[in-house]
């Protein structure tokens, strides 16, 4: 019984250790806890999209800089499911949008009187650009012309929901005016090949591959968001920002499309002391070639742009590594 309660004894000890360095209880400069393990767990998103394999990149590399470290990345449900996982202390870190990271914040949209006061930024890392499509046969040239379409609009309380809601909004279009479906992208973009919706909203970093699949089955057509709109948009929600998909992004896209986009950020909590958040930042941004090997939209990471569209209060040690 004594060897039994000392084993415990000494297992508590490990992990209280292993937690100094998230909770600023004592974390050295090189990551180490007393020789301890320290576990990472990252929230990303569907093994089909982007955060996943970014997040098994970040993990690799942070197992590989900082001693004792055991980080991992899980699949979750992305940006909303990542914030509640992080409010109860399920995960550490999580890929999220920077719209979703406001609203919990603030407390509005799907947050609405559910406020969250403890996240705290590590950094922006790439545009996610809010895609309208449709297809050539439907007709459709304009975000202005889909009233009386059917639009999937995402699934129902997702940040792409509120993005569509917004825009559509700002073309003076509720969903009175419109069919909604409350599809994900993935399924909106299936409803498109099957004609059972005229035109779908997809948020993602371009080339969208659910997008290029369309394109290479139908004729696929992404909507301009002309600037005006786009500027009435930036100066109510701070989160947007203008973006241009280069012609050629898509199969048949000869024009450039304009459009908005929000930004993934990597965000913890009030849990991950200021040492820790820069060391995870500085691990990140000194290996990007890791990270544009995990994924394409990698290439569109870079440290000049890593506090541009960061939407909420910074972990103080990333922020000082980032403007250094």
């Amino acid at each position: 019984m004594n060897k039994m309660m000392k084993r415990v004894m000494l297992a508590g000890l490990a992990c209280v250790a292993g937690a100094a360095i998230l909770t600023g209880c004592g974390g050295s400069s090189s990551g180490g806890a007393s020789g301890g393990k320290q576990f990472l767990n990252i929230a990303t998103g569907g093994t089909s999209g982007t955060y996943y394999p970014l997040g098994g990149a970040l993990a690799e590399l942070l197992n590989k800089n900082i001693q004792g470290m055991n980080a991992s990345a899980q699949a979750t449900g992305a940006a909303v499911a990542n914030i509640n996982m992080l409010k109860d202390g399920s995960v550490d870190l999580a890929f999220v949008q920077n719209d979703i990271a406001y609203y919990a914040e603030n407390g509005t949209e799907m947050f609405k009187d559910n406020k969250i006061d403890t996240l705290r930024g590590i950094a922006a890392l790439y545009p996610e650009t809010i895609q309208f499509v449709t297809t050539a046969d439907t007709g459709i040239t304009s975000v202005s012309q889909l009233k009386g379409k059917r639009v999937a609009v995402g699934a129902s309380g997702s940040g792409s929901e509120a993005n569509a809601r917004q825009i559509l909004a700002a073309y003076g279009i509720t969903y009175e005016d419109i069919e909604p479906q409350y599809l994900s992208f993935g399924e909106a973009v299936d409803a498109l090949k099957d004609g059972n919706v005229d035109a779908g909203v997809v948020v993602a970093g371009f080339p969208t591959a659910a997008i290029q699949d369309l394109g290479a089955s139908k004729s696929a057509v992404v909507l301009d968001i002309d600037k005006a709109t786009a500027d009435k948009l930036k100066e109510q929600y701070p989160y947007y920002n203008a973006i241009t998909i280069p012609a050629g992004t898509y199969p048949g896209q000869e024009k450039d499309v304009n459009t908005v986009c929000v930004k993934c950020l990597l965000i913890g909590t009030d849990k991950i002391n200021d040492d820790m958040g820069g060391q995870i930042a500085k691990i990140l941004y000194t290996n990007l070639d890791r990270m544009t090997a995990a994924h394409s939209v990698g290439k569109l990471i870079t440290k000049d742009t890593a506090l541009e569209g960061m939407s909420i209060k910074m972990n103080a040690g990333a922020e000082k590594f980032l403007k250094s």
